[in-house]
């Protein structure tokens, strides 16, 4: 350990001994003594965590770069008997769908059906329930034989969508589509044949269309932790790739990917619209200000807390770190010195997350009909949860309170009681939407199931 990590652990336990408010956090606070500021949540892990609990990380809280072990990944067991989810008070969970396999995105049709993504079976599956309907009345297979199926998007805007568009790992197809289809009319017509040279690595690909139906936006996270195999550049050579081709953007086997892309619907014009993001697991448009944003998992091996989560906007043309910077301008360890000329072009995200709670789905709460919940325009992430921290955090699903369309950069939990120990979690949440009713929706890609959260009766 070195000088300046030692006085840094030291002065960040005397803060959470004293109850001061800490300006600064140390790399492992231990699975009893959260880091807090004032009664604020900055680092933990799952005992700290319960409904209405408020976290914030900021840019001052992050520690230096300092390795700690991995934890093994999370075993996932039947969910015990008397157990459920945790919940603040006016709210109810009960279990809408069950028997899915590895269900990851949600998406709502304009007529009320619920679309789901089942990666593994590569399959899209759609649910049908009536407004207050505990469980769905209908189970079909919209499309099945894809290759790990994702994203889903219907466009164009309105009631009457005609396409259903699904991103798959490495291209983008449609569906023909009219409302209330339970069955796909043909067979998908390719729109983008190729997203990238290289398909390993993170293979999650969202879509989502500007609110003026002109342009489609593609998620495509890195094919590795830290762009290991991606060949060194010149000061002169790198500037000149981004000239063509984006602030920060990556290039060889990395290329498009560790971006949010853009396209017009039909899959011309295929180019980076935003870099430097190395794995938006979620892409949405806020209804509010029409602004695309992005749910990210960030790098590991920085220590257990480095390098956050973070949900933020996300502005064209603008560069978000990856790899060679992260939250602003701190220098990637691992990769010092090789793009001095990005300092100060970094852009910081607007909200951050626990450091590897994998923050993976994100949606703006719209709900309208009578389950509708008491949160219009604030955003829900789900935290899938992490494998690579000593103590676990995540497994929850949290709220992001916004005022005038804008994030107060705090989180509130509101879904827990996921983690039983130290080993042992029963779901992992993933997919989060809003039904037609206003019920919010919560996947659990683990157990195969959707929970349905509405106010309590």
């Amino acid at each position: 350990m070195t000088s300046r990590t030692a006085a840094f652990l030291l002065a960040a336990s005397a803060a959470a001994i004293t109850g001061l408010a800490a300006t600064s956090a140390c790399s492992q606070p231990g699975p009893s003594a959260p880091v807090k500021r004032g009664d604020v949540v900055v680092f933990g892990d799952w005992r700290a965590d319960a409904p209405g609990v408020v976290h914030q990380v900021t840019v001052q809280d992050l520690p230096p770069p300092d390795q700690t072990p991995h934890a093994s990944v999370a075993n996932v067991v039947p969910q015990p008997d008397g157990v459920s989810p945790k919940l603040p008070p006016g709210f109810q969970a009960e279990i809408f769908a069950t028997g899915l396999e590895g269900p990851r995105k949600i998406r709502v049709a304009p007529n009320g059906d619920i679309f789901v993504s089942e990666q593994p079976a590569g399959r899209i599956r759609v649910l049908r329930a009536a407004d207050g309907a505990a469980q769905p009345s209908v189970n079909a297979t919209f499309a099945e034989g894809l290759n790990q199926p994702f994203g889903i998007a219907f466009y164009p805007a309105g009631p009457n969508p005609q396409w259903v568009y699904v991103a798959e790992n490495n291209r983008v197809v449609r569906f023909p589509y009219a409302s209330g289809d339970l069955k796909a009319r043909g067979a998908p017509e390719v729109v983008v044949p190729k997203l990238t040279d290289s398909t390993g690595g993170h293979w999650t690909r969202d879509l989502a269309f500007t609110p003026d139906g002109q342009r489609m936006l593609i998620s495509v996270g890195s094919s590795g932790n830290l762009a290991e195999d991606m060949p060194r550049k010149s000061a002169a050579e790198a500037q000149a790739w981004d000239k063509a081709h984006g602030l920060g953007a990556s290039w060889g086997g990395e290329r498009n990917r560790a971006d949010v892309l853009v396209a017009r619907p039909d899959g011309s014009d295929l180019h980076v619209y935003a870099a430097g993001i190395r794995n938006c697991s979620g892409l949405t448009i806020q209804p509010a200000t029409g602004q695309p944003w992005c749910s990210v998992n960030e790098r590991d091996v920085l220590g257990d807390n480095l390098v956050p989560d973070y949900v933020t906007s996300v502005k064209e043309g603008a560069f978000y770190g990856w790899p060679w910077y992260y939250i602003g301008d701190h220098e990637e360890p691992r990769m010092a010195g090789q793009r001095p000329d990005l300092k100060g072009k970094v852009t910081v995200p607007d909200v951050l997350i626990q450091p590897h709670s994998a923050a993976v789905q994100v949606t703006f709460y719209d709900g309208q009909g009578p389950e509708a919940l008491p949160f219009q325009g604030d955003a829900f992430v789900a935290l899938h949860g992490s494998w690579n921290r000593s103590s676990r955090t995540g497994y929850k699903v949290v709220r992001l309170p916004m005022k005038d369309g804008r994030p107060t950069g705090e989180y509130v939990d509101f879904m827990t009681g996921f983690v039983l120990n130290d080993s042992d979690v029963w779901a992992r949440p993933y997919g989060v939407a809003v039904a037609h009713d206003g019920a919010l929706l919560v996947g659990d890609d683990a157990g195969g199931r959707i929970f349905r959260i509405t106010p309590t009766k």
